[in-house]
């Protein structure tokens, strides 16, 4: 370790990849993370104006460039590498209170799911039924049967105009929006309850027509939404399929309890890849292009009325994919109940002559149960596990380097939910209890006490202003600023 001395410090600025900006620079020890950011903005020449968060051996620098060297011990006998992050323009408050405590449900709330406008909410339930909220008067609106099981699991459409469920009957039901006015779509084929669904991405289509389900009975269904029909069936899991994602590359991926993820062709079902890492279950799938995949042309503040017609639509959609996607593609994480997690870059995968193993770019161990859920954050550059050890694990979202642990729940956690600015996090629990966590300080910044029970469900509305959750106590929470 050098001492820090002088008045400067030799530093080579990059991005997450590790693509370099520029050459190294010669920067002053009282510069802070707004002269680094003009800096950057300098050497990027960017027209307008971008602000950057900057890491140093994956400590945000938040104080002059000297101070947090003295105060982190870090060496500057060579040339500092200092990796940079572009943040969003907009800033999300964390929510601190329950605003409203919305009984209906007659059993447990299973999942909660905002629009990609975050104009609505939709629940389902062990009572059978789906349920539509107000978000503006904090109110029921519709309360809509057609499951005769439980209702397992919600996903709306990038486009906001359809609303999926699919629960233990083995039915997935489509409802068109606004709040489910018509009766739903019974779509049947599978013999087993429906465990996920995926939409097709608004950049590849739009509007948006086909969706995938997942099933216990093992197979992957496509299906058209207008038709309302099956266009294939994805075949080849031995097990259970309990996770889907629809990528922006015209890929399908599915996770199952035959411990594998495959790779699908969503442009005719055609089986790409088996990539093989796990020594149980594959609980959770996620990509790092989620976010953008989920709210299609929607942006934060949920503005999509000022483009007049779908293909503006879809190339502000595909415009956000890219920003998010990269150069690199996008990346694949899998939580499991081997304790573990692995991250894929699926692109390595479909090169040709090049072996499946070469996907798999990282294991992250540190779990000390199974993994139940996994999320990135909406720039991609941070991956969320939660484990039923309790704990809530960050880590870099690029090459799947530990960051820190989240310790305060005292109970396994469910599910987690990230802001839209990837600031903040919401952990669900089994101890009845929400938390948000400050990734900056990487603490707990708001206790969300107030369900009388387990809480299962929880999701951030894209708009960043609310949170919804629901769980065994059979009520709808919603949590504002």
């Amino acid at each position: 370790m050098a001492e820090v001395a002088g008045n400067s410090v030799i530093c080579q600025l990059a991005d997450a990849e590790g693509k370099l900006a520029g050459n190294p620079v010669d920067i002053p020890q009282d510069a802070g993370p707004r002269e680094l950011t003009a800096l950057l903005n300098a050497i990027l020449q960017n027209e307008e104006k971008l602000p950057y968060a900057f890491y140093i051996d994956d400590r945000e620098v938040s104080e002059p460039l000297g101070e947090h060297l003295r105060q982190h011990k870090v060496s500057v006998e060579k040339v500092l590498s200092i990796v940079y992050q572009p943040q969003a323009v907009f800033r999300i408050r964390s929510v601190t209170r329950c605003s409203a405590t919305i009984p209906g449900h007659t059993e447990a709330v299973l999942a909660v799911a905002f629009s990609p406008d975050s104009k609505q909410l939709a629940s389902g339930s062990g009572d059978t039924t789906v349920r539509f909220w107000d978000v503006n008067t904090q109110t029921p609106l519709k309360t809509r049967a057609g499951h005769k099981n439980w209702v397992l699991t919600l996903a709306w459409s990038p486009d906001a105009r359809y609303l999926a469920t699919g629960g233990m009957d083995a039915h997935v039901l489509l409802w068109e929006s606004p709040a489910g006015e018509k009766d739903p779509v019974a779509l049947k084929g599978h013999r087993k309850w429906i465990t996920a669904i995926a939409w097709e991405p608004a950049h590849v289509a739009l509007p948006c027509r086909r969706l995938a389900s997942a099933s216990r009975d093992g197979d992957v269904r496509v299906w058209d939404a207008v038709r309302r029909a099956t266009l294939f069936v994805l075949t080849g899991h031995t097990l259970a399929v309990t996770s889907l994602r629809w990528g922006g590359d015209g890929v399908i991926y599915s996770g199952s309890r035959d411990c594998t993820v495959r790779m699908w062709s969503a442009a005719n079902g055609a089986a790409l890849q088996q990539l093989k890492g796990h020594g149980h279950w594959v609980n959770s799938l996620a990509l790092s292009t989620d976010y953008a995949l989920r709210t299609g042309a929607f942006d934060h503040r949920g503005v999509n009325a000022l483009l007049a017609t779908d293909e503006e639509r879809q190339e502000k959609a595909r415009v956000r994919y890219e920003a998010v996607r990269g150069e690199s593609g996008e990346r694949l994480v899998s939580g499991s109940d081997d304790f573990t997690m692995v991250l894929w870059h699926p692109a390595t995968a479909m090169q040709p002559n090049s072996p499946v193993a070469a996907a798999l770019k990282a294991k992250l161990t540190g779990h000390q149960q199974l993994v139940n859920h996994v999320c990135f954050s909406p720039d991609g550059r941070w991956l969320a596990s939660g484990s039923f050890d309790k704990s809530v694990k960050l880590w870099d979202g690029v090459s799947g380097r530990f960051i820190a642990s989240f310790r305060a729940h005292v109970s396994p956690i469910y599910q987690l939910c990230w802001s839209a600015d990837s600031r903040l996090l919401v952990s669900a629990s089994k101890d009845s209890t929400l938390k948000v966590w400050d990734l900056q300080t990487r603490k707990v910044r708001e206790d969300l006490p107030g369900h009388a029970d387990e809480v299962f469900a929880v999701d951030w509305s894209p708009d960043g202003t609310k949170v919804a959750s629901g769980g065994k106590d059979r009520v709808l929470k919603l949590w504002m600023t």
